[in-house]
């Protein structure tokens, strides 16, 4: 800043060193090697204001030695009070401008008012005057005033977000971060402190640990309704694991370092445990989350919701105005702080409609993400206990149609990345974490089928019936008091919308992940019968096949979906053939199929797992008969196209870059030998590898890779039992036949038909040797 840091010249033509440079560099030198001044106001007065004018600091300095004057320690604050309104008029205009305009990188020229009232120690001395009460040797504490309280938390939320480092500087102190979670308890306090806390816990270095925070159970159990909605964004801070990018991307060799570094349960799960613990917590998230709200009306609903986010960068302009409707309440003397109360607000009357609503989308985002992580979670049985108990599902589905999806036109869909931490409107985040939390709630759990109705129920028991087969236990075991209500279940009005969705929508990616998750498990003949009644088969294969999508993770989720619902299901290969009924159509799927093996290979699983399974089924009529017929399985049951799936899954991938999202076809490559070597084959399939390598001029490369990978398997997964469940569930292979398949693969004798080094020439030999070493 060049007022502050540049050089006066003199009448006699000579550069003199500009006494304000002097102090802002011995102030910065203080700071950063706690030699000198500690802080502004241990300046005189008189040069403070001598160097005002020139440096353009507005009179801040001389107001913040005013203000330290003013607030010693049985002084009467009501005059510090006013030093600070003077100081906080002045920086709240460059915090909204820096809210309501593009967010610039936060700098001294940028916001030069919040700059010198951090320089000259303004938010120590804030800090310092928040916490004095708790500095006391007094029994009884004295009581700030409420307004000198929420004027200083204000200011220091301004200079965080103005001022580079304030932030950061806050969040090293422990004791001011716990301080002010006891402000929480204070509700005329809350909106600025729950702002400030989230601001800071987002750049804090090390996760705070919840059961620091003095009486957190009483804390939360004093929160009303919209507090706890706000505090949410809070906690989702401290229950998810630090992001460090997309989790799919994380190599597995990583990962599995950092698990055995860390065998300890980390700090997100420790506080995931003590929210649990707090009485009453879940369920009064499940209300939240469940709560209805006053129905929007006017076809420009859209168009005014969307003019409304356009201002709101985030939730505090929005949050105070509900809490100005919420005190207008008060005064009415109406106590209770639910929505019912807050309609009898004029205030709240003349809010438009539309804001009403996205105040209530937005809380219910953060309340979604809550419930979403605790399902997640090491307590998952748990935590899904509780939301069955406390009816979760029949509450979302009631408020399906009016709020979570109401009815628009295809121009108003948005499509973007599938990151949930984009920057997205609140309508978008709400539908994306609503299905995030449907799909970790369905996915391998018995609970699934709460999100049916009591019709539905009955009709999947009438499919088991029909098909003389026995009910499967979850389904016999639920709860039918707890399932959805009225005509349609929530995982039916699901598969309306999803219809109905654009073909590159981003939302059919996380639609189709909550029905995939329905299916996940030991597959259900009534489950897969239920969902291709209703059409599914035959729209996936539209949105594979004809229309024209080209997202690789939309396309990706329908691959995975359409393997789920196929798999072992003769019904599913029938209506398959009838669909794709000309050359051109099968054509156009095998190219979607080839184009990526990483996106479609759990298809190309189930595809070879059913064909062994239907082979089996030779006194079957109607099983020999769409054998027969059936393009797919035909393709699949050539040798050649068997090898070639086989050859491209083990090329695609290594140790060095497996991750969650691709180990996958290391898995389908092992589906591929395991049912070739229960045919005896499998000689035969290592010797086309070994073919393979030889045609294409690398001898050794191909088998070495694929040993390296089998050694990395049995270190991932023999110490894993959920994986290893998922393993067998998915394939109805026993998993002890897998490990035994990849024993004999490993097998160190070269004179063994089934080894794989039988079929590496010698002078190619364990290429990678030292890979996977300690």
């Amino acid at each position: 800043m060049a007022t502050l840091l540049g050089s006066e010249v003199s009448r006699s033509g000579r550069k003199r060193r500009n006494c304000n440079s002097n102090i802002v560099t011995k102030l910065t030198s203080s700071k950063i090697t706690g030699k000198g001044f500690s802080r502004g106001t241990q300046l005189p007065g008189g040069l403070l204001q001598e160097r005002d004018k020139p440096a353009k600091w507005h009179g801040i300095p001389d107001l913040l030695q005013k203000l330290h004057e003013s607030s010693h320690p049985n002084s009467d604050l009501s005059h510090a009070h006013g030093f600070l309104k003077s100081l906080s008029s002045q920086l709240s205009m460059e915090a909204m401008s820096f809210v309501t305009e593009d967010r610039k990188t936060a700098q001294e020229s940028t916001f030069p008012n919040t700059y010198t009232f951090d320089l000259f120690g303004g938010v120590d001395l804030l800090v310092e005057i928040l916490m004095r009460p708790t500095l006391t040797m007094q029994k009884k504490k004295p009581k700030m005033n409420d307004e000198l309280v929420k004027d200083c938390l204000s200011v220091l939320y301004n200079c965080c977000i103005c001022t580079e480092g304030v932030t950061k500087s806050l969040a090293a102190r422990d004791d001011f971060v716990l301080f002010l979670f006891t402000l929480m308890t204070n509700k005329k306090t809350f909106l600025q402190t729950a702002t400030l806390i989230e601001d800071i816990l987002g750049v804090k270095k090390e996760m705070i640990q919840l059961d620091g925070i003095p009486n957190l159970s009483g804390l939360v159990q004093s929160f009303d309704q919209q507090q706890l909605a706000n505090f949410c964004r809070i906690l989702s801070v401290t229950i998810s694991e630090p992001d460090v990018g997309n989790d799919d991307k994380h190599t597995l060799l990583a990962k599995n370092a950092q698990q055995k570094r860390n065998a300890s349960p980390s700090r997100a799960e420790v506080n995931q445990v003590t929210l649990l613990n707090i009485p009453g917590f879940i369920e009064r998230l499940c209300k939240l989350a469940t709560r209805k709200v006053s129905e929007a009306t006017g076809a420009n609903f859209l168009q005014e919701l969307e003019d409304w986010y356009t201002w709101l960068d985030n939730a505090l302009v929005l949050d105070a105005l509900m809490q100005m409707a919420t005190e207008e309440a008060e005064q009415s003397s109406t106590e209770s702080s639910d929505e019912s109360s807050l309609a009898t607000s004029p205030l709240r009357h003349r809010l438009p409609q539309s804001m009403k609503t996205v105040h209530e989308i937005m809380y219910k985002v953060e309340v979604l993400y809550v419930l979403c992580v605790l399902l997640m979670g090491r307590q998952r049985n748990q935590v899904h206990k509780m939301l069955a108990e406390f009816r979760l599902i029949p509450g979302l589905n009631n408020l399906f149609d009016k709020l979570i999806w109401r009815k628009y036109t295809a121009s108003n869909h948005v499509v973007h990345g599938q990151n949930e931490n984009c920057d997205c409107s609140p309508e978008i985040s709400f539908k994306i974490q609503f299905l995030r939390l449907l799909q970790s709630f369905s996915d391998h759990h018995e609970n699934k089928y709460l999100l049916l109705n009591n019709q539905e129920l009955n009709e999947l028991s009438a499919i088991s019936m029909k098909a003389n087969i026995p009910e499967v236990e979850a389904l016999v075991n639920t709860d039918r008091s707890l399932v959805c209500d009225g005509k349609k279940g929530l995982l039916t009005r699901l598969l309306t919308v999803m219809k109905r969705e654009p073909p590159d929508s981003s939302f059919r990616f996380w639609q189709a992940r909550a029905v995939e998750s329905f299916l996940r498990g030991a597959t259900s003949y009534a489950d897969q019968m239920f969902l291709l009644k209703r059409g599914l088969l035959e729209h996936i294969l539209f949105c594979i096949i004809e229309s024209g999508c080209t997202s690789r993770d939309v396309l990706q989720s329908y691959f995975d979906l359409l393997g789920e619902l196929m798999k072992f299901n003769i019904d599913a290969f029938k209506r398959f053939n009838k669909y794709v009924n000309t050359p051109e159509k099968f054509q156009a799927f095998l190219t979607q199929i080839n184009s990526s093996l990483v996106d479609s290979n759990m298809l190309v699983r189930c595809i070879v797992l059913s064909l062994d399974r239907f082979e089996s089924q030779t006194e079957d009529v109607k099983v020999m008969e769409v054998l027969s017929e059936c393009c797919l399985l035909s393709y699949v049951a050539r040798v050649e196209n068997r090898l070639s799936f086989l050859f491209r899954l083990i090329n695609i991938i290594n140790v060095q870059t497996l991750t969650q999202e691709n180990v996958s076809c290391l898995n389908t490559s092992l589906v591929i030998l395991m049912l070739a070597r229960r045919k005896a084959k499998l000689p035969f399939y290592l010797n086309a590898l070994r073919e393979k390598e030889y045609t294409e001029k690398y001898p050794g490369c191909l088998l070495n890779n694929f040993h390296n990978l089998l050694r990395f398997w049995q270190r991932h997964y023999l110490n894993k039992d959920k994986d290893s469940t998922c393993l067998e569930n998915s394939s109805c292979i026993p998993f002890s036949y897998w490990k035994e398949t990849v024993s004999v693969l490993l097998g160190s004798d070269r004179t063994s038909h089934c080894a794989i080094v039988s079929y590496i020439d010698e002078p190619f030999m364990d290429l990678d040797r030292d890979l996977l070493e300690d």
